[in-house]
């Protein structure tokens, strides 16, 4: 996976480089200093990946992203735990926060090469049939069928959803809200820009994400109010 790095910190450039050199499915083309440069390569140079900081001096990593016409895949790494959910609303995979663990990077690269595979790996002609209790998703040049209580959640990716399920995932060329407006509304709800969640697999939730298995979802701004009024306050046990 052909990899570049954008962060003005010396120190955190170098230390991600050392780690990555170790990293067997990464490919470093470059590393860049400010996201001006960066974005002048990613002009002349076919890039899966980038690791991108978002406190930078020229251009801040948000903006450089929402400004990239061919969006590779992005990774955050940054000091500011509380620009994350901005991250997802320019279809950033994960976000990391520093400093960083080498097991949680890793898990966000693994995440990364499954998404691009998946993309390498898209129909033209996905399309999307629901029955009363499940879903025939056309992937591969198959129909896949997937019943409700299967789905962990959903998530978007530049014009693709995936559907997780447990031990899998599915990937259809759909936008979001094409999807959600085909599901059971008492079963499923948008929580973000980038996430719907099956609410009967939620463990837990607060004001800030829900928990599905070992996935923390972060609740976007627009959609708090409406998921908690109708599928946590009115179902919660009180005194």
């Amino acid at each position: 996976m052909k990899c570049i790095l954008i962060d003005d910190e010396p120190l955190a450039r170098e230390g991600l480089k050392n780690i990555l050199a170790n990293v067997a499915s990464i490919e470093l083309l470059e590393s860049f200093s400010n996201a001006l440069d960066a974005s002048d390569f990613l002009l002349h140079n076919q890039v899966d990946l980038v690791f991108l900081d978002i406190e930078m001096a020229s251009l801040n990593g948000l903006d450089f992203a929402k400004s990239l016409v061919y969006k590779p895949l992005i990774i955050f790494i940054t000091a500011y735990p509380q620009y994350a959910l901005d991250s997802f609303e320019v279809d950033a995979i994960d976000y990391l926060v520093k400093p960083i663990r080498v097991e949680r990077l890793l898990k966000a690269i693994n995440k990364a090469c499954s998404y691009l595979s998946l993309l390498q790996q898209k129909a033209k002609d996905d399309e999307v049939t629901i029955g009363d209790n499940y879903v025939f998703v056309k992937a591969e040049r198959r129909f896949v069928k997937l019943f409700f209580h299967e789905i962990l959640f959903i998530e978007g990716l530049k014009d693709y959803v995936i559907i997780h399920v447990e031990n899998s995932r599915v990937l259809t060329a759909m936008n979001i809200k094409t999807i959600l407006a085909r599901l059971p509304g008492k079963l499923f709800a948008r929580v973000s820009k980038s996430f719907i969640v099956n609410t009967s697999h939620i463990s837990s939730a607060d004001a800030n994400a829900v928990y599905i298995k070992d996935e923390e979802i972060v609740i976007g701004d627009n959609y708090r109010e409406a998921f908690f009024k109708n599928f946590i306050d009115r179902k919660t046990i009180r005194r």
